[in-house]
């Protein structure tokens, strides 16, 4: 089984991809690494790169990469409301030619009719990913839990992007985590941290404690894996090309 690994653009940091000239700047480093796709995050986008997304789509696909369109909102806002901007966003990301579109999970409240979303999801091409993210309200495992379970009841076409180190920032043990939620995974953020003076930071996989490994084998094995953990050096096709390998590899 070929391991599809897509690189996070954001992995390089915000100074990088902005010194080289925005996220199309880093195609050719991640292709050559040996990646399977991209995450192009929509923080790092101004209104002229949003305008130019059809562009962007095609110099990804040149380079024979995919692209995941990573949004920076909830699926549901503080009213419990869906996201106002879903079908700019869905639109988006069919712009890009997206294979998966991810929000973070939002203000989900028990009783929502998964009837109109599931509806507009059957008409797009991308499919829909919801994320653990750093909030303690939002990113924590009780709420994603009845979200998904919801979604399962109602055979909603919504899969889960499992971040695993953000659990970390919200108090949340990931392994009792991966063991609830490892059913609704479809993509896995690979990502490891460690606790510093200014609270928990994520860090290279080689600078880690080693406990992403026995996290990651209770995970799926046959979803897309993503490298959210920093990328520097010199060299960094290089960078990107060793930890690719390595994440083949387990």
């Amino acid at each position: 089984m070929h391991q599809e690994i897509v690189v996070v653009t954001a992995a390089y940091g915000w100074d990088t991809v902005k010194r080289l000239g925005g996220q199309a700047a880093l195609l050719p480093v991640i292709a050559a690494s040996g990646a399977d796709g991209v995450e192009i995050r929509r923080e790092l986008m101004d209104e002229q790169d949003l305008a130019a997304l059809p562009a962007l789509a095609r110099q990804i696909e040149a380079l024979n990469l995919f692209a995941v369109y990573s949004v920076p909102e909830g699926l549901f806002d503080e009213a419990g409301n869906l996201n106002a901007h879903l079908a700019a966003r869905l639109e988006e990301a069919a712009q890009l030619k997206a294979r998966v579109i991810k929000f973070s999970l939002g203000h989900y409240r028990p009783g929502f009719n998964f009837t109109g979303l599931s509806a507009r999801l059957a008409q797009s091409p991308v499919q829909l990913v919801v994320e653990n993210d750093q909030t303690p309200d939002c990113g924590i495992l009780s709420p994603l839990n009845a979200f998904f379970a919801a979604v399962n009841d109602c055979h909603c076409p919504i899969r889960m992007t499992f971040d695993m180190a953000n659990w970390h920032w919200v108090g949340q043990d990931a392994v009792q985590a991966a063991q609830t939620l490892g059913d609704t995974v479809g993509y896995i953020h690979v990502k490891a941290a460690c606790r510093n003076d200014k609270g928990w930071c994520a860090v290279e996989l080689d600078n880690s404690d080693g406990s992403w490994k026995p996290l990651l084998e209770m995970l799926p094995g046959n979803v897309m894996r993503g490298i959210e953990f920093p990328l520097q050096g010199d060299d960094l096709t290089a960078v990107t090309r060793h930890y690719v390998n390595l994440l083949r590899a387990h």
